[in-house]
């Protein structure tokens, strides 16, 4: 079947663009990434996954947050940047609806997946770099990244910045 329907409300101009791509990170305990002598981006403070109906996949982010923030006892407000991947602009705008205490302004500040290409297999690396990055660049802070994934699965991860 085709991926937009002639009278649908999901098309090419809010969608992601087709993007080829590829990714590799190292995650590691402080002592392993010390002893390679590396400098790590940031640190991984909670992830969570969570499902719901696969009709209803673009909502899954949200549970999956707020397991994620339960976790490591945080709230939507302390988190200082998002990146809520965007295959579809209306992802985004969901998951900012099921989050209600979420201020938009922090979110994809550096443009999302429509901005920036939605590599499958990379899209989610991607984020979690440049959300890191970006952190960095601020002077640190706390950051969560968030993807929906097909048939209902959502995901997230917090990130610490110093």
């Amino acid at each position: 079947p085709p991926a937009f329907s002639a009278d649908g409300t999901v098309t090419a101009g809010n969608s992601s663009p087709l993007n080829d791509g590829a990714v590799a990170v190292l995650v590691a305990d402080e002592a392993t990434a010390a002893g390679l002598g590396v400098t790590p981006l940031g640190r991984i403070v909670a992830s969570a996954v969570a499902a719901v109906e696969p009709d209803r996949f673009s909502i899954a982010p949200i549970p999956a947050v707020r397991r994620a923030l339960q976790r490591c006892g945080r709230t939507a407000e302390s988190i200082d940047l998002w990146e809520i991947n965007e295959a579809f602009a209306a992802m985004v705008l969901a998951t900012l609806n099921g989050l209600p205490e979420v201020d938009p302004q922090r979110v994809n500040v550096n443009g999302g997946a429509i901005a920036l290409g939605h590599p499958l297999g990379a899209s989610a690396a991607r984020a979690v770099v440049d959300l890191c990055r970006e952190l960095r660049a601020r002077g640190g802070g706390t950051g969560v990244a968030c993807a929906c994934i097909g048939v209902g699965q959502g995901i997230a991860v917090i990130v610490e910045v110093q």
